[in-house]
C-alpha cells in the first residue's frame, strides 16, 4: 500500500510538477568512501573525514534539507533539497554516519542513502549486516541497492538476481523498503531500465548534472549524480550545490 501512495505521488508530480518544481534544480551527491586515503584504490573516490564534515557544516549553515528516496516527494516542500549517496557499502561509511550523529540538531537532520552491492555484504571492508540493520533502524541512513555483484547491467541478459534478488535481500537485513538502484558504473539504456522498473521506483546514473524536471520518459530512472571527489575543495562543492 505505501508503495502504491508513493507511486502515485511521483506520478502526480511528473504529471503536474509545480513551476517552481519545474524550475528547481535538486542536487543528487554521489560518494564512495569516507576515510583518509591509505594508498589502495582510488584517491579520488575518497573523502576524508574532516573534508566531508566541512561539507555538511556548509549544507546545515546554508539552509540544505538533506532527504532520502522514500521522501521524495519532499522536493517540493522543502527548503533546498539535497540528497547524499554513497555507492559500495564500504565499511568506513561507519564514519558518515557519526559525523550526521555529531551534526543532527533540531534544524537540521542530516539522512543519506547508501547503496550497497549485496553479495559484498560483510567482506572485510563492507558493512555487515549488523551494521546495515543499525544504520537503517537509526532513521540516519536508508539502505538501497547497487545490484548484487555489481556487473554493467547493459551487458548481462538475466536480470532478476541483480535487481530482484539483491532487494529481497536488503530487505530481510533491514526491514525497510528498497525502492532505488544505482547502476554499476552509472550504465543504463532501455532494456535495464526496462528490467529496473519491475523493482524500483527510482534509477540513479552518473549523468553529472543536478536533477530538474524536463519531462522526459523514464526520468525517474535516469535521475543523475554529481561527484564529490578527493580533490573537490569546500569552494568546489559550495560551486557543485549552488549550482554556479
Amino acid at each position: 500500500m505505501k508503495k502504491a501512495a508513493m507511486f502515485f505521488l511521483c506520478l502526480l508530480i511528473l504529471i503536474f510538477p509545480s513551476q517552481v518544481f519545474a524550475q528547481r534544480k535538486v542536487p543528487i551527491l554521489i560518494y564512495h568512501s569516507i576515510d583518509e586515503f591509505k594508498g589502495q584504490g582510488s584517491k579520488e573516490l575518497y573523502v576524508t573525514p574532516k573534508n566531508f564534515e566541512e561539507q555538511m557544516i556548509y549544507l546545515r549553515d546554508h539552509g540544505y534539507t538533506l532527504l532520502t528516496f522514500d521522501r521524495w516527494q519532499d522536493i517540493s516542500k522543502v527548503n533546498k533539497p539535497i540528497f547524499i549517496t554513497f555507492d559500495d557499502g564500504y565499511k568506513n561509511n561507519l564514519n558518515a554516519f557519526a559525523i550526521f550523529q555529531k551534526l543532527k540538531n533540531e534544524r537540521f537532520q542530516p539522512t543519506g542513502t547508501i547503496f550497497v552491492i549485496s553479495d559484498f555484504i560483510g567482506r572485510s571492508n563492507r558493512l555487515s549486516k549488523s551494521d546495515l540493520k543499525m544504520m537503517a533502524d537509526s532513521g540516519v541512513f536508508s539502505i538501497q541497492s547497487h545490484s548484487a555483484t555489481h556487473p554493467d547491467l547493459t551487458k548481462i541478459k538475466i536480470y532478476q538476481y541483480e535487481l530482484k534478488d539483491s532487494r529481497d535481500k536488503i530487505q530481510k537485513i533491514t526491514d525497510k523498503p528498497v525502492i532505488a538502484l544505482a547502476y554499476p558504473y552509472g550504465n543504463v539504456n532501455n532494456k535495464v531500465v526496462k528490467e529496473t522498473k519491475k523493482y524500483y521506483m527510482f534509477g540513479l546514473t552518473t549523468t553529472p548534472e543536478p536533477f530538474s524536471v524536463k519531462g522526459i520518459k523514464d526520468e525517474l530512472y535516469l535521475l543523475p549524480r554529481l561527484y564529490i571527489k578527493y580533490s573537490t575543495t569546500l569552494d568546489d562543492f559550495a560551486k557543485i550545490v549552488d549550482g554556479e
